[in-house]
């Protein structure tokens, strides 16, 4: 099975999403070709894939909680091999300290879950908007989205910006490239930030104070730098609508770690 078979169902449910906020949105009002109307279609997108992920947020933070309580016997166990650098000695630790995870019910990795199930969705949503104005050209549709709601998409515009424009791809005919360039940035911005922020609040919640130099300790401040990286690098690349998701979501995980606490 290649990636388009596997990435056709996430295509045509993120379609399917978009196009339905976008018909309630033009039913109350709302310009149908205005590039508003889109980008409140994506921040629905945003808005039910997030809703659809709060259960496994509350494993989330149930996980953090287990990471904080095991971070004394972690340290522990540190100290046990400190010193060793053999491979047998490094086994042994590896394999102890997995077992430690898994008599807390816990893991290294369950901070990153909500993230990488969105993956696909993003995935699909880059796909669906890299190929919009290729779809309007060739008077195709794509996924749920109409020919005409293809071109309606591929016209529209927020702050002169079109949503299908890049800042790494140039701006199409009738965008602003100014516009596209400090739109592109300021979401850019946005986004790293609200993931850099969002990781040091995973941090505080799973760390101990006594225990800053252990192995899981020196991964969670790995992913506080290298995440907000990828997402600016990345973001040069991303489509305008794409930018307006991936922004939406991570200020909507910030909001998330921000005003609900795990349990002590």
């Amino acid at each position: 099975m290649d990636l388009e078979s596997i990435m056709f169902p996430f295509k045509w449910l993120v379609s399917v999403i978009m196009v339905g906020f976008h018909g309630g949105l033009s039913a109350i009002g709302m310009p149908a070709a205005d590039g508003w109307t889109w980008s409140l279609s994506i921040i629905g997108l945003v808005l039910v894939i997030r809703a659809a992920l709060i259960p496994v947020f509350l494993k989330q933070l149930d996980a953090q909680r287990r990471m904080r309580l095991l971070q004394p016997d972690l340290k522990k166990l540190q100290e046990k091999y400190r010193g060793k650098t053999d491979q047998l000695s490094r086994q042994a630790m590896a394999q102890e300290q997995m077992a430690m995870y898994k008599k807390h019910g816990t893991n290294p990795f369950s901070a990153c879950l909500p993230m990488l199930i969105q993956v696909p969705f993003f995935l699909a949503l880059f796909q669906v908007l890299s190929g919009i104005s290729t779809a309007a050209h060739q008077a195709e549709g794509i996924g749920a989205m109409s020919h005409e709601q293809v071109v309606q998409f591929d016209e529209s515009t927020i702050f002169g910006a079109p949503l299908s424009a890049a800042l790494l791809h140039g701006t199409p005919p009738g965008g602003n490239p100014v516009a596209v360039a400090v739109l592109a940035i300021v979401m850019i911005l946005a986004m790293t930030a609200a993931q850099f922020i969002t990781q040091k609040l995973i941090m505080a919640r799973t760390m101990s104070d006594e225990a800053t130099e252990t192995p899981f300790m020196r991964q969670q401040k790995a992913i506080l730098y290298v995440l907000p990286v990828i997402f600016g690098a990345g973001g040069i690349v991303f489509p305008i609508g794409v930018l307006i998701y991936w922004t939406t979501t991570n200020l909507w995980t910030l909001a998330q770690q921000f005003f609900v606490r795990p349990a002590a």
